[in-house]
């Protein structure tokens, strides 16, 4: 969650599913019953729901300091990209995946994702308004080329 890395322990038990940290523990709590693909639909959602959270803040943050409106924003699983605009519908859509890496770096894509609404392309306008808004936003990007987009269990 946001970064850091914890040991995920399973607890089997009858009661609701729930997923807590502790320490540097993740606790998924299942029935018994519960399958490997549900468990993992329960730690999704637990990241949206995280995400879910944290954005309407980082967007009320920076709306008045851009000049922009955010008019809606969408949480989706992405392979290969961390976030993406509609600018002509004042849309952003984020990697629900995001809530896994630092916090700085969800703000650095909800930043570069809003400044597609003043530019829509990645022209020397773009760079030049991600200079304004986030000087270091270079070091953000590379850190999420450095990581995994998403963890795939890939089959041959």
């Amino acid at each position: 969650m946001w970064g850091k890395r914890y040991l995920l322990k399973l607890i089997e038990k009858d009661a609701a599913p729930r997923v807590e940290l502790k320490h540097s523990q993740m606790l998924l709590q299942t029935r018994t019953t519960t399958g490997e693909e549900k468990k993992q639909a329960i730690l999704d959602e637990w990241y949206r729901s995280q995400l879910k959270e944290a954005v309407p803040s980082l967007i009320a943050k920076w709306e008045p300091l851009m000049r922009v409106k955010v008019e809606r924003f969408f949480l989706q699983r992405m392979k290969t990209k961390w976030g993406s605009c509609s600018s002509r519908a004042g849309n952003i859509r984020l990697n629900t995946d995001l809530a896994k890496k630092p916090r700085e770096c969800l703000e650095y894509i909800v930043v570069h994702e809003m400044v597609h609404l003043l530019e829509p392309t990645h022209n020397s306008r773009f760079l030049a308004l991600m200079d304004l808004f986030i000087p270091n936003w270079r070091f953000y990007r590379d850190l999420l080329n450095r990581l995994p987009v998403r963890h795939e269990t890939w089959d041959y």
